[in-house]
């Protein structure tokens, strides 16, 4: 049997090609609105970054997500991305040790 491909994203920060599953995606609606997209099934132009804060710091400092997103990103917004990625990240790692813990059984 064919080993499963596995989907490959980038990361607008570090520029690491990651498995989809380690990354976490921001999401610009059709709206206008930014948003952090935890199921990845949101509809609207995303970009995905590594699941660390120090990753996000880095994304606002070199302004990777208004570049990713193709719209200017309010300084006020990032601010508000930051404290949901400091909340999502640590339900993020939970979830990722609880799938390696899966995958050893």
């Amino acid at each position: 049997m064919k080993p499963r491909k596995i989907p490959l994203r980038k990361c607008v920060a570090s520029q690491e090609m990651l498995p989809k599953k380690e990354l976490i995606r921001v999401v610009r609606t059709p709206d206008g609105a930014i948003t952090i997209d935890l199921t990845g099934k949101k509809s609207g132009r995303g970009a995905y970054l590594k699941g660390t804060a120090d990753n996000f710091r880095l994304a606002k400092k070199t302004r990777a997500l208004d570049r990713a997103l193709k719209q200017t990103v309010p300084p006020e917004i990032y601010d508000q991305l930051e404290r949901e990625f400091i909340s999502v990240e640590e339900q993020f790692l939970a979830a990722k040790e609880q799938e390696a813990d899966g995958d050893d059984e």
